[in-house]
């Protein structure tokens, strides 16, 4: 069945507007060639999307050009404003960016662990309120929250868990009631992957396993370009995998004995130690024996991914994959080929530190831009 008029109106206008979202300002020329369609289509998207105050002319494509066909049109940035959150167990870390996700102010403050819920929500609410003030923005459209803990799939909320501080729940709550925005949460895990699917080590591939190793470990899977959440949200709590070499099993309420126990940053900290180096700088070392060791116990972590998803390739993010760096993950990769009949490459993480917050910025984006697209 043919699409109407006005459905097939907004499904090039969208196209159009994704085109200069992902590949800069254009001229109707090459938005001609990059759609398809024909000039006067062409033409009546540009005046329909102009007159919305979604696009607007940003220069001529070049001295040597004048006229209309010479014009250069763009997304209008300032049309929205988004603001996204990293949310860690002591800090919050804020950015404004305008609808383009051009950076307009940036901060991060510390949440002492004797901080209480009230203190901790209003200290984290006036970072943002303080950093969209210095980016000179009265009213943002949408925020996005990266932090730790299960998204319930049903209703979007993070879900109270053992071990998290209450504040973080409690901010998101707060976000929504304060602001005029739309307000979003997601795993941390889950935006760190999301954003090296889309800029950073898994660019162009359609499926892989993200494995954050930080202060906690947990994994986001993404299978034909979709991020998996699992049925409870809980795709990727790989902390919780029995494995050997462990104090015992894990439990529903700890972790403890699971794969945890032998990749968190603690683990990784007293293996150092045991090699006689110093834990700050053991992974940046180049020490082939503990680089050897924690790659083993990396590896049997990835070997269940492998055997269980067969995602083709796991990226090592978090602390000790940023840190550790393509050397780390070509041991692992190693290692890894030694447990598994299936062929997995290992990469390093290229976004480091800057994942979630860069995972939320989009995921922000998104959303905005879903809203403002016809």
């Amino acid at each position: 069945m043919a699409a109407s008029p006005s459905t097939a109106r907004a499904i090039n206008d969208r196209l159009a507007l994704r085109l200069l979202q992902d590949e800069g300002p254009l001229t109707a020329a090459q938005l001609k060639t990059l759609t398809g369609l024909s000039r006067p289509t062409v033409a009546d998207l540009v005046d329909r999307l102009s007159g919305s105050g979604l696009v607007h002319v940003v220069g001529e494509a070049g001295a040597e050009r004048r006229g209309p066909n010479a014009k250069l049109y763009g997304l209008v940035a300032d049309r929205a404003h988004l603001a996204a959150l990293d949310v860690r167990t002591r800090s919050v870390t804020v950015t404004v960016t305008d609808l383009l996700g051009a950076p307009l102010a940036e901060a991060t403050a510390p949440v002492g662990e004797d901080a209480g819920t009230g203190p901790a929500v209003e200290k984290a609410v006036a970072l943002l309120e303080r950093t969209a003030r210095e980016a000179g923005v009265e009213r943002l459209h949408s925020v996005a929250v990266g932090a730790p803990g299960l998204i319930d799939p049903a209703t979007g909320e993070l879900r109270d868990s053992t071990g998290l501080p209450a504040w973080h729940r409690r901010l998101v709550a707060v976000l929504q009631e304060r602001l005029p925005a739309h307000v979003l949460v997601e795993n941390e895990t889950n935006l760190a992957a999301v954003a090296e699917l889309r800029e950073g080590a898994a660019l162009g591939r359609e499926d892989f396993v993200l494995l954050w190793l930080g202060q906690g470990v947990g994994a986001a899977v993404v299978l034909g370009g979709r991020l998996r959440r699992g049925a409870s949200g809980g795709a990727g709590e790989i902390g919780f995998l029995p494995v050997p070499g462990t104090s015992g099993l894990p439990s529903a309420t700890g972790c403890e004995g699971g794969f945890h126990e032998l990749a968190c940053v603690a683990a990784v900290e007293a293996l150092a130690a045991a090699h006689g180096l110093d834990p700050a700088g053991a992974l940046a070392s180049g020490h082939g024996p503990f680089l050897d060791a924690l790659a083993r116990r990396l590896a049997v972590g990835a070997a269940a991914i492998a055997a269980v998803l067969d995602p083709g390739c796991v990226v090592l993010a978090g602390e000790t994959g940023h840190q550790g760096g393509p050397e780390l993950a070509a041991r692992v990769e190693a290692e890894l080929a030694a447990l598994s009949p299936l062929r997995t490459e290992v990469r390093a993480t290229t976004l480091g530190d800057a994942a979630v917050l860069r995972g939320a910025l989009l995921r922000a984006r998104d959303a905005a831009q879903d809203a403002l697209f016809p």
